[in-house]
Order: structure tokens, then sequence, then C-alpha cells
């Protein structure tokens, strides 16, 4: 759905709020909120001296990956998931910046709280975007969605010194293509009445669930717009894409979707991954990398008060080849030297020798951390809970460097920075 804001904005630009006024938003009680080039647009604000400037955002080194551009930026080209040498290839004279996720993070809990404000039904789908159905705020406030929207616009650039962009519709997929047709600090509505007069003109890949493949299927046979799409039978699309997918596109085109906003969306996975600077044979080396990536996510599910049942690698080697290898426990556990411990026996038992350039933890089959432990004859020893709730509350208090695994403090392995990409907003 990232790709709406790529989308031809002349068919649907009678939809887009001006001078205090857009269309009729009756029966629109959906939102989506985006911020737009939101780790940009963090840095820009704490470096005003930047505004002017093209601004790119995400590992610095030759196998970073770009995570945010600013619009400057990508007025040269310049994409989100880019490769950086790639980017600086398009815009050297650009400002790189290595990403600082406290403050990103410290932004958006900023910004869901103004959300939360008007409605509890918000449903946050990154850092930097949400859905909120605003059904009940309509009558508290006395207000219609527009107003709200607009509402909402002016008190995240008011405190957070950033815009975003926000969708006005019926449902969830409307309101979400709709921000993206709007980018950058827009407003659209898409009423109630004038669904098929604002999806039918658009591509096919406006659809939720079509790729490049799909697409290009598709357009061999006619059906280049979501208009085609609804004027052909079922049993056609059926033949063509298979059952589901045909089904899943068909209903999207005729604008029906019955989604409501989730608020409590549990969270599936905690992990974290580095890509190297310079591939690396050394088991060693690699290991060390694994404590300092098992910390890391085994002190997040500490602070949710979770604990995993399933603890799993990631190691991708220097012809790009990536394997993926995981253990279920016994226990669930949130501590970082069982964690460790696994992933040392997958790398060991699982993983073939090779150049890696990247490796990863993740800890998946998420559970409530208070649900008791069970206790086993082959329990490690107790005391590590407690040491690691202490170093857990020292780095709140000192910062994240206070303390740490004694074996991580001698050098450090190159690398990139590389962040977990996502589409550009």
């Amino acid at each position: 759905m990232g790709r709406s804001a790529n989308l031809p904005r002349g068919l649907v630009d009678r939809f887009i709020a001006r001078d205090g006024r857009w269309p009729d938003d009756t029966g629109c009680p959906m939102l989506h909120v985006d911020m737009d080039a939101f780790y940009a647009a963090v840095e820009i604000r704490e470096r005003p001296e930047l505004r002017h400037k093209p601004v790119i955002v995400g590992g610095v080194g030759n196998r970073g990956v770009v995570s945010s551009a600013n619009y400057i930026a990508r007025e040269f080209g310049v994409r989100s998931a880019m490769p950086t040498a790639h980017a600086r290839r398009l815009a050297p004279h650009a400002v790189f910046l290595p990403p600082s996720f406290g403050l990103y993070q410290e932004t958006s809990r900023g910004v869901m709280a103004i959300f939360r404000d008007i409605s509890p039904l918000v449903e946050p789908l990154s850092l930097d975007e949400a859905f909120i159905d605003v059904s009940g705020a309509l009558r508290r406030m006395n207000a219609t969605s527009g107003t709200i929207a607009a509402l909402i616009r002016t008190q995240v650039q008011a405190a957070y010194g950033i815009t975003c962009s926000v969708g006005v519709a019926p449902t969830k997929f409307l309101a979400k293509l709709a921000s993206g047709m709007c980018k950058p600090d827009g407003f659209m509505v898409v009423p109630k009445t004038s669904i098929l007069d604002f999806l039918h003109p658009l591509p096919v890949s406006a659809l939720w669930g079509v790729g490049k493949k799909t697409a290009e299927q598709l357009d061999r046979v006619g059906l280049e717009t979501v208009g085609a799409i609804a004027a052909t039978p079922l049993p056609r699309l059926r033949k063509l894409l298979g059952v589901a997918l045909a089904e899943h596109l068909h209903a999207l085109s005729q604008g029906h979707d019955d989604r409501a906003v989730e608020p409590e969306s549990k969270e599936k996975s905690i992990g974290a991954e580095e890509t190297f600077e310079v591939d690396h044979f050394d088991r060693t080396l690699l290991k060390r990398e694994l404590l300092r990536l098992a910390e890391r996510s085994a002190s997040q599910l500490r602070a949710k008060g979770l604990r995993s049942r399933t603890v799993s690698i990631k190691v991708r080697f220097s012809d790009f080849s990536t394997i993926t290898r995981s253990r279920t426990l016994q226990v669930p556990t949130d501590l970082t030297h069982e964690v460790y411990a696994t992933t040392c026996t997958l790398l060991d038992d699982h993983v073939p020798d090779g150049a890696v350039r990247l490796i990863g933890v993740r800890l998946e089959q998420l559970v409530e951390g208070d649900t008791g432990e069970q206790l086993m004859f082959d329990a490690p020893e107790r005391g590590w809970r407690e040491a690691e709730q202490a170093a857990d509350q020292a780095r709140t208090k000192f910062g994240k460097t206070a303390i740490g695994p004694a074996s991580l403090l001698g050098t450090q392995p190159r690398r990139s920075g590389q962040t977990k990409p996502k589409p550009d907003s």
C-alpha cells in the first residue's frame, strides 16, 4: 500500500482538501494518518539548517540501505530500501545521517497520544502511521471526520514540528490509499457516495495485493484499471488469479472492506539484525555479534513483559543466499543468556561455514511474561533474571552503554548500520 504515493494524482485531485474545504465526509469514520518522510523530518526538526537540503537517513556504510529520504532528496530519485551506495551516486551532495531510533520512538509515542486523546480506537501500523476510527469522537466532539483530520494535522505540527498526511474514508483500504495520494502534508476525503468514482480510474496497482507480477499478468489480458477488475465476472478472475486473490481484488474494486480498527494488536515477534561492512568467517566474532543481538532482543522482551517460546537466527552469506534456523524451547524465556546459548547452538549445528554479511536474531511465539515459571530438573541456575533486570534498570537510568557483557567490550566488527527499511511516505 505504500505505492499509493506513486499513483497518478490528476485522477483524484478533486478529492483533496484545499483552503479549508473538502468533499462531503458523511459516513467516513475511518482515518489513516501517515507522517511525511518521518525519520528525515525528525532529523530536520532537530537540525533546522538542513531544511532546504536533501537529507537521507539510513545505513551510512557501503552496504547500508536508505530508511527515509526527505522530498528534496526524492527529486533526485532516492527512495526507501535503496542501497546507500546508489543513493550517493544519485545525490552525492545530500546529507547522509544514521538513524536516531530513540528520537523517533519518543516522537511516535507523542503523536500516538494525540490520536488516542481523540479516539481510543487507534491501530498503529508502525512508528509513523496509524488507523483511527473516529465514530465515537464525531458525537463527543460534535465534529465531522474532516474537521478531526484537520485538527490532528494542526496538533502534530504544533507539538512535534513535523507534518502528516491524512486519508478520510468509509473503509481502512480507502483511507490508506487516500493518505498516500495526497502526500506530502495533504488531506484527502473519499465520500461514501463517490467510492467508485475515486477507485475505478486508478491503475490496478492501487489494489492491495497487486504486485508487479500480478499487475503484468492483468495487463496482458487488458485489465489495467480498478474499474476493469470490477467489471470482470468473478469466474474469469478466478481462472486468471486463483479463487482467493480474485475474490479479494474483486471486493476491493467494489469498495468493500469490512475490517475494523484493532487497537490491541499483539506483538508477534521481536528481533534485531546487523549487516557487516565486510564479510566475516570468524565464528568467534559471529557469536559475539549474536550476544549483542540477543541482549538487545531479550531486553525488549523484558521491557514489554513478554517471553519467547521460539528463538531463530538469520544468516546471509556473501552471495546473498540467506538461511533461517529456529528452535522452540521447553519453557518460554526472556533471559539474554538463554537466548544467546540457543543462537550459538543453532549457528554451530545448522549453519554451514562461509563468509557472512548479515546476521540476525528473532524471538517468536511470544507469551505474557507473568504466567509463572515451570520448574524443571535441568533448569538453569537461578539468579540470571535478577541480574539481567538490574542491568536493565542501570541502562534505563544511565544509558545503554552503562552496563553489558564483558565480552562485548572489545573491538566491534565494522557494520553498515543497516536498518530494516519501510516504504517511503
